[in-house]
């Protein structure tokens, strides 16, 4: 049973990635349902999300009855089965862990409807260590968004062995409608394309900084005055959030075996004193004030 055009769409996960990736589908009028096992997760979401689209109608980008049509297509639920009952379409956005979405994604295949894609927006675990886990490896890839979603226009699209070319299809196509550039990557590989020079440069940059090369700081300002980058490395793992790039190492680490791509001394130390990143107030830099 296949299916010729994603209509509806279910994304588990109401964190940073999984509301916005939410907001953007509703945006692009599909609707969607936006699923956590919080409720409180559910609430902040949409809390955050309404003062997203509040700026957006500061700003002239969208108008007050757009918001309501959008949030009408938006639907907040703690059911997961109630989420991917009627979906075309379900992007997985939990903890970048392996076995919490492998876990994820068995009760997905066994609840989705037999024509429904499953993709995980993880940006790093390829999709057929998940796909090992269901019954339809022939919908079943990555849809890597960037952070923030609603913002960055790429979509990593990217096969493992079994994807079905009928899948990939569908899935770029619908990241047209919902105003994204998707694209594919035929192969996968750890980190995908954009992850692993933003893993090497990263890597370099705490390199530098436990060294003694230069502070934190100057490692940013080099690296934005001299490459003409817009954040440097340390203001991206503000904003990415230092716990993910911890997991995104941790991940590299078990699959090259090498002592080298494990976490730096120095970002283990921030997490230790939940200095995670603007998410939490203080990362590198201090955002309270």
């Amino acid at each position: 049973m296949s299916v010729e055009k994603i209509e509806r769409v279910a994304v588990i996960g109401a964190g940073e990635m999984g509301q916005q990736i939410a907001l953007l589908c509703a945006k692009g009028g599909f609707p969607t349902h936006l699923h956590d096992q919080s409720e409180e997760a559910l609430e902040k979401a949409i809390h955050k999300l309404n003062q997203l689209t509040d700026r957006w109608i500061e700003k002239g980008k969208v108008t007050v009855e757009e918001r309501e049509e959008m949030f009408a297509r938006l639907i907040a639920t703690t059911s997961i089965e109630e989420a991917v009952q009627s979906a075309d379409l379900i992007i997985e956005a939990v903890v970048e862990k392996l076995e919490v979405k492998r876990e994820v994604f068995q009760t997905l295949d066994r609840i989705a409807a037999q024509h429904t894609i499953l993709a995980t927006n993880s940006s790093t675990i390829v999709s057929s260590k998940l796909a090992s886990v269901t019954k339809r490896p022939d919908r079943v890839l990555n849809m890597h968004f960037f952070y923030p979603p609603v913002v960055m226009d790429c979509i990593e699209i990217v096969k493992n062995e079994k994807t079905s070319q009928q899948t990939v299809d569908l899935v770029s196509q619908f990241c047209k409608e919902i105003g994204r550039t998707g694209i594919v990557i035929e192969k996968e590989i750890f980190g995908f394309i954009a992850n692993r020079f933003v893993l090497a440069l990263t890597k370099e940059a705490l390199h530098l900084y436990e060294g003694g090369y230069a502070d934190y700081e100057n490692i940013d300002l080099i690296v934005k005055k001299a490459l003409g980058h817009p954040l440097g490395p340390f203001e991206l793992m503000d904003l990415s959030g230092l716990d993910v790039g911890y997991y995104v190492n941790v991940l590299q680490s078990e699959e090259t075996g090498k002592e080298e791509d494990r976490p730096a001394q120095s970002v283990i130390d921030k997490i230790e004193k939940g200095e995670l990143g603007r998410k939490t107030g203080k990362g590198w830099y201090d955002y309270t004030k």
